[in-house]
């Protein structure tokens, strides 16, 4: 394999990042650290197709009467003098025997560690008889951990305890006593663990995503930002307020699937958005991770694989979708004497969040009934006209071999020679098989230079495994190779890819609308996949500028071979090569210098993937696939890798 500084270009510091969307219970059950479900009373049953969407409130989903006994006691819902008035919904409970319970669901019931604390918090006000609470953590009837509350006055506050388990405990009752009969009406559970990031986030997912050292986080999404109906899309202005005051909104994904044997609903019609996370919470976890925001705004169209519904383009409301980005922007970037700027620094962030990026649209294309174009042109000419540092993203469509994609490109070409501002790259997507991530290597060597791409959202997905809910076997180390194996291609064309990420990154067990996915997790504990890896590894050792590694194969030779490389320098010098051998055999590398030194015994340290290329990773078994290391030297300049395998050379 030859080595050189020919063509070198430099790679963008924000080449490898995150893409965080609303998917498979990732949010609300997953990274928000919330441990309830349906916190605050608001769920709605989804169900509907393609622009006939509909949804009936189910406020008591998740909610059940605990140990009841025959003795009478309800849970209803209502919304006469509510907490809050824009999430009205809340529920009386009339309590009769000595110790009237209920419980929540707690997606698939409460985990938790012994000696940790979990603090607890809701609202009510008594409304007859008993006063006296007691919040508890119960496993088959038997009491982990408990709490006792005594109500006072007859109006809505605001009461907190804490849980310490004396034992670990999986898949428990959250349950909450009145010690005898009353009746006593609740809102906005919440019970946190007390080892949250940033107060909010989930320990164990949050430090798994930092260590892939993302440069950028892509969010809220995806096509929730777009919604199923323009009312159901994503509003970031409804994020902000205390959370409290978060509009409840239901979920796109939740009609994931739907079809007529199923009545037209989806397998997770509850699904919802609760925004315990939302905008600021956002942008405070793009400071944990150490990485650049990326939120993408809506155009005014409802997601179009889903719906028709759109704002029409001269309407008074296509205005305010616009004059949204420019809030967001005086959000994220203004001084405390703007009306937004101020917002921020009451939410306790006084200092700009430094945006960046702005994506317009999430995966929109232009047909014969919608201009995406023209919208995108409206929000830009807007934007830069008040905002000109902003770099902002446009869209290719869903993939990138359709007429739409070529369309993208086209006005893309000829519109930046009038604008050189309209756009700092297109947002490209594709999920595909394996042979054609290794047929597509080359893919970007030929791209215009003028305009950079953000591959926002690819993944391979293996035929009859990906595509489908709750499959952690789509994620194979075979199909982690192909995606190595593409993503040399990428590296080597680091003048053209300025953003890439991977998607989706987070799945709940068994409550997944998607596969693959880069982590999986349940409520105990969460494992990354073959996939993983190949982003942490590219991310970690992305280098500052590009070196030529040729492989002596070209076209079917080198599919027939099946070996890829691509190869960087870092600040401190060190030649770092990347080769996926994708045949199952052990292969032995020649490393040769054309302008590059490479000593007979150079110390090398590599990390690398291989096994069996149909292995994955599991809860049962987490590490079936894992990251391993080896140093040695370069004897006579030979280097071997193993069959089946992606492998990181970092040559000192």
């Amino acid at each position: 394999m030859k080595l050189s500084r020919k063509n070198s270009v430099a790679v963008s510091k924000d080449m490898y990042g995150l893409f965080f969307e609303d998917i498979n219970y990732n949010l609300d059950g997953g990274l928000h650290a919330e441990m309830l479900e349906n916190r605050n009373f608001e769920a709605m049953f989804a169900f509907g197709e393609k622009d006939n969407f509909g949804t009936v409130y189910d406020g008591g989903y998740g909610w059940e009467l605990y140990e009841d006994d025959g003795f009478g006691s309800t849970l209803i819902y209502m919304n006469e003098e509510p907490v809050h008035s824009v999430n009205p919904d809340y529920m009386v409970f009339t309590g009769k025997g000595e110790a009237p319970s209920f419980k929540n669901k707690a997606y698939d019931g409460i985990y938790a560690e012994q000696g940790r604390a979990y603090f607890v918090s809701f609202y009510a006000k008594a409304l007859e008889g008993s006063r006296t609470l007691m919040v508890s953590i119960k496993k088959y009837g038997e009491t982990v951990a408990e709490a006792k509350i005594t109500l006072e006055g007859d109006s809505w506050k605001k009461y907190e305890c804490t849980l310490t388990p004396d034992r670990a405990v999986k898949q428990a009752d959250f349950v909450v006593t009145l010690e005898g009969q009353g009746r006593v009406a609740f809102d906005y559970f919440s019970m946190m663990p007390d080892n949250t990031v940033c107060k909010v986030f989930r320990k164990d997912l949050a430090e798994k995503l930092k260590a892939l050292a993302p440069s950028f986080l892509r969010f809220p999404g995806g096509c929730i930002v777009e919604g199923n109906t323009l009312e159901n899309r994503y509003h970031w202005k409804d994020t902000i307020a205390p959370v409290e005051e978060r509009k409840f909104n239901w979920s796109r994904w939740s009609v994931h699937n739907n079809d007529a044997n199923r009545a037209y609903t989806g397998v997770y019609p509850h699904y919802g958005q609760t925004y315990g996370v939302g905008y600021y919470e956002y942008f405070t976890f793009c400071e944990y991770l150490e990485a650049k925001p990326l939120p993408v705004l809506s155009v005014g169209l409802a997601c179009q694989y889903m719906s028709t519904e759109k704002v029409d383009i001269e309407s008074t409301e296509m205005q305010e979708y616009i004059q949204d980005a420019l809030d967001l922007i005086e959000f994220a970037n203004g001084g405390t004497d703007t009306e937004w700027g101020k917002k921020r620094a009451e939410m306790g962030h006084p200092e700009p969040f430094g945006l960046e990026y702005l994506g317009i649209g999430n995966e929109q294309w232009q047909t014969e009934t919608v201009n995406f174009f023209a919208r995108y042109e409206m929000f830009e000419k807007a934007i830069h006209e008040k905002y000109p540092e902003i770099k902002l993203i446009s869209s290719s469509g869903p993939d990138v071999w359709s007429d739409s994609y070529y369309t993208a490109w086209e006005w893309a070409r000829k519109s930046i020679q009038e604008n050189k501002n309209l756009m700092y790259a297109i947002d490209e997507h594709y999920y595909v098989k394996p042979e054609w991530m290794y047929k597509n290597v080359h893919f970007y060597d030929n791209y215009d230079r003028s305009i950079k791409v953000f591959a926002g959202e690819y993944a391979c997905h293996i035929p009859e495994k990906a595509g489908q809910m709750n499959q952690p076997e789509a994620n194979t180390l075979g199909a982690a190779l192909a995606e190595a194996a593409f993503m040399t291609g990428m590296e080597r064309n680091a003048d053209v890819i300025a953003l890439a990420s991977y998607a989706p990154l987070l799945a709940r067990m068994s409550y997944t609308q998607w596969s693959p996915n880069l982590i999986w997790f349940n409520g105990e504990k969460s494992f990354v996949t073959p996939s993983y890896y190949v982003q942490q590894l590219f991310s970690v050792y992305r280098g500052v500028k590009t070196l030529s590694a040729e492989t002596g194969f070209t076209g079917e030779e080198e599919l027939k071979e099946g070996l890829y490389a691509s190869a960087v320098e870092d600040e401190q010098g060190r030649i770092i090569l990347k080769v996926v051998n994708a045949l199952d055999k052990e292969r032995e590398l020649v490393l040769e210098g054309e302008d590059i030194e490479i000593a007979d015994n150079a110390e090398y340290t590599m990390k690398y993937l291989s096994g069996d290329k149909d292995a994955f990773n599991t809860t049962g078994d987490m590490e079936q696939v894992a990251l391993q290391e080896t140093k040695g030297c370069l004897a006579d300049k030979k280097i071997k890798v193993a069959a089946n395998s992606f492998s990181v050379i970092i040559m000192e």
